[in-house]
């Protein structure tokens, strides 16, 4: 597993092929998913150190797919960020429960996105506390009290 390696796991092309290039640009090894079933898949086949888990999708959706994933010997260590556009507490409680360790809220501020993984491969799941799920340049509106 390395923290340069990134799965990016969405159902909107558009939004996985946007993704996916721009982290490309930023120098990391970008494996995509359509889905939470191809997201197991293709985790288990490369290992990534970060995954960006779509929570909403048809089919396994994202916090089955990361409950699987750290269920697993060869992926529990990848660090899952989800992803949404439902910032109710609700939805980032039963993120945190599935196992993701940081919320990115759609769409995707740039800025966010860039130091929440730049704080993930710098000090890997060690950048959120714990009983935290935030993403760290927005920590004042992302916190999650347990």
């Amino acid at each position: 597993m390395f923290l340069s390696q990134i799965l990016v796991v969405d159902d909107s092309p558009d939004s996985r092929e946007m993704l996916a290039e721009y982290l490309s640009f930023r120098g990391f090894d970008v494996s995509v998913a359509n889905d939470g079933q191809e997201a197991i898949v293709v985790a288990r086949g490369t290992r990534p150190g970060i995954i960006l888990m779509d929570l909403s999708m048809p089919g396994i959706d994202g916090w089955e797919a990361t409950r699987q994933l750290k269920a697993d010997p060869l992926t529990k260590h990848s660090v899952v960020i989800a992803v949404s556009a439902h910032a109710f507490p609700r939805e980032r409680h039963a993120a945190r429960k599935a196992g993701c360790d940081a919320f990115i809220l759609k769409p995707y501020d740039l800025v966010v996105l860039a130091d929440t993984l730049s704080e993930v491969t710098t000090k890997g799941r060690a950048a959120f506390g714990p009983g935290e799920l935030l993403a760290p340049a927005a920590a004042d509106s992302m916190r999650l009290d347990l």
